[in-house]
């Protein structure tokens, strides 16, 4: 009985590795479907070069645009300076006119009282 029940727990556990056998040979055979996030793509080399491409072409253009800003920047800066140099000279200007003006007023002043006070007495 002992020989009868070591047969039949063999054939039973046969049957149960062939079931796991072909278990494990239907998982091995299917693939699984990869999914990426984002449905993102890999992209392809003659993408990546072109695109390596843009992107120095952007950043020529940038440092174009930068060096432009600076000299720009800086002529904005010394047309400043001379303005303000301007400023400067046509305020000394303006107050050595406005001493002229004053002193040539008091001169008339004084031509005036002179030429009234001369014909008084005339």
């Amino acid at each position: 009985m002992a020989n009868l029940k070591s047969k039949e727990g063999g054939k039973i556990m046969a049957k149960k590795i062939k079931k796991v056998k072909a278990k494990v040979k239907k998982v091995k055979t299917k693939p699984k479907k990869v999914v990426r996030s984002g449905g993102a793509r890999k992209p392809k080399k003659n993408e990546v070069a072109l695109l390596k491409q843009q992107m120095a072409k952007l950043r020529r253009e940038s440092n174009a645009k930068e060096a432009e800003m600076n000299r720009l920047r800086e002529e904005v800066e010394y047309k400043n300076r001379q303005l303000a140099s301007k400023d400067v000279d046509m305020e000394t200007y303006k107050k050595a006119t406005e001493e002229k003006i004053f002193q040539l007023e008091a001169k008339v002043k004084e031509l005036e009282g002179k030429i009234g006070g001369s014909s008084l007495t005339l």
